[in-house]
């Protein structure tokens, strides 16, 4: 990955962890396991990471870490940032010792990507501290998406992941590439290292609430005579809590073979290899190649949104060693054209790239590329070679579409509403509308509260009762009607009873779903949200 320079004059830059963290706080203010800590089917088929801790050798710290046979005990041994006694620490440590099960899970989940984060910690010089970041941050769940609209292990927000040079876009995610946002989150630790006169603690509190917040803090303390260390700084409670949570797993490290903890033996030598293909390649393809499974592969690079890597790149793939071998033999063999699938399309009247790729599920772009388009304008009649993808597009169960579909379908209620966002929709009007929380119904969609809406994007809101209608109620059973959004726009001499009598819905119901009163004149050209029972007739 290129290393882009940085703007020493940005005042300002927030990670996603600023807004929320994977783990909560329960009554007693202690972290908290949530779903993300299962462990991923099938990632560890190539990872060498043993089913138990390896029992302790007396003799091995007189080894280098270098030569140590487990890749914790290299961490353990190159720790260097001073615990103080501070039971902020404390607290975070005895969670660890009530529930051994997390460390003992998230370190195998972390297992295969151990290696290259340590290899990249230690190239540079940093604390092998820093390892413990993705612990915190995603416990190394590739896929995490959070509260504040952060993604990844490393968990950016988009505006400094771009910032820092991680592209984002329709097929490509760089904040969930395990390579480019790992040298991308050192990058920024360093540069927040550097700022902060040498200071991990106030570093990695500002990787957490933002640069500015904690300049902001340290000035303040400054100018009122008091200390401007993390401990003394008045701090959002996350961050109080983030440093803590950090140096609590580093210190349970440290004394790891004095403690009932299990860290899960992983093996002090590579396990993935990144091979660079070149060019856009099917991801279902590259898998078969490789004698993996496709989902295995896309684990792996959850940075691919879509079925294939971008046809703009990157377009490296990173898998198991052995893998890499069977693949880089199976490429030799091939035909670079073979590497997508390709399908003519005869354009029709009224078509443009723009219909043309949502329908084969690929950008305009990839299409101007694969037919040196420079342009826009397409004829009808013209044809077009499309890059297409090889396989069913619900085979490829990790994509962005599949796993959206895959958390929408989960059923949270006993009826489900399809709702098609419209201009001026938002999470905020939409929950007082079905009576649901933001956060919810941001989480049913895969999205953070502070998303933007697009309209024609369909969300998924799901219900303890279905939205009462008139027919509904009159039906027998009442849900056993089907329900769906009707958004009407107010015509000239429309009255609420009107619109009741049409869509046989009550006037009660109409203002409660649009908070209106009846001492309100409707507006010509106001939309109105209905929920209509379609089965009934009228």
């Amino acid at each position: 990955m290129k290393h882009l320079g940085l703007i020493a004059g940005m005042s300002l830059l927030l990670t996603g962890c600023q807004l929320t963290s994977l783990w909560g706080s329960n009554e007693s203010n202690q972290p908290i396991v949530e779903e993300a800590l299962a462990l991923e089917e099938g990632i560890q088929r190539y990872s060498l990471i043993k089913p138990t801790a390896v029992a302790p050798d007396p003799e091995q710290d007189e080894l280098s870490p270098l030569q140590q046979a487990d890749l914790w005990d290299r961490v353990r041994l190159q720790l260097t940032i001073d615990i103080p006694d501070q039971s902020r620490i404390q607290s975070h440590r005895d969670w660890h010792l009530r529930h051994p099960g997390y460390i003992e899970r998230v370190s195998q989940r972390a297992g295969p990507l151990l290696y290259l984060i340590v290899d990249e910690i230690e190239q540079r010089g940093l604390p092998l501290e820093l390892v413990m970041v993705p612990i915190v941050e995603s416990a190394f769940d590739t896929f995490a998406y959070s509260h504040g609209r952060a993604s990844g292990i490393w968990q950016f927000i988009p505006s400094t992941a771009l910032h820092y040079g991680l592209d984002i876009n329709w097929w490509y995610d760089g904040r969930r590439d395990i390579l480019a946002s790992t040298q991308t989150a050192l990058d920024y630790l360093d540069r927040l290292h550097q700022i902060f006169d040498g200071d991990w603690l106030l570093a990695l509190a500002a990787y957490n609430a933002g640069q500015g917040r904690v300049a902001g803090a340290v000035r303040r303390n400054r100018a009122e005579g008091k200390p401007t260390d993390f401990w003394s700084l008045p701090l959002p409670r996350e961050t109080r809590d983030y440093v803590p949570k950090i140096l609590a797993l580093s210190s349970l490290l440290a004394e790891r073979h004095e403690s009932p903890l299990t860290w899960r033996y992983v093996p002090n030598q590579p396990i993935l290899e990144v091979v660079d293909v070149g060019q856009q390649m099917d991801l279902a393809l590259a898998a078969e190649m490789a004698g993996l499974q496709l989902n295995e592969l896309h684990r792996f690079n959850s940075g691919y949104n879509r079925w294939a890597t971008s046809p703009d790149g990157p377009y490296h793939l990173m898998m198991p060693q052995v893998a890499a071998e069977q693949f880089r033999t199976a490429l030799a063999e091939s035909d670079p054209e073979t590497w997508v699938s390709w399908q003519r399309h005869r354009v029709r009247s009224g078509e443009s790239l723009i219909t043309i790729a949502r329908q084969y599920h690929t950008t305009p772009s990839a299409i101007q590329r694969a037919n040196n388009i420079s342009g826009s304008l397409i004829r009808t009649g013209d044809f077009l070679l499309i890059p297409v993808a090889s396989q069913e597009l619900e085979e490829y169960s990790l994509s962005a579409e599949q796993r959206l579909a895959s958390n929408q379908n989960q059923s949270r209620g006993n009826h489900r509403v399809n709702h098609a966002v419209q201009r001026g929709d938002t999470l905020w009007d939409l929950s007082r509308t079905y009576g649901v929380s933001v956060n919810n119904l941001a989480r049913w969609n895969n999205m953070a509260p502070g998303d933007m809406l697009r309209p024609g994007q369909t969300l998924a809101i799901w219900l303890n009762e279905a939205p009462r209608t008139q027919a509904a109620s009159n039906a027998s059973g009442g849900s056993n009607g089907v329900v769906r959004t009707v958004h009407y726009q107010v015509r000239s001499g429309d009255s609420l009873a009107r619109i009741a009598s049409r869509f046989r819905v009550s006037i009660a119901d109409i203002e409660r779903w649009n908070q209106i009163g009846r001492n309100r004149y409707l507006q010509p050209g106001q939309r109105l949200t209905l929920y209509v029972d379609v089965t009934q007739g009228g």
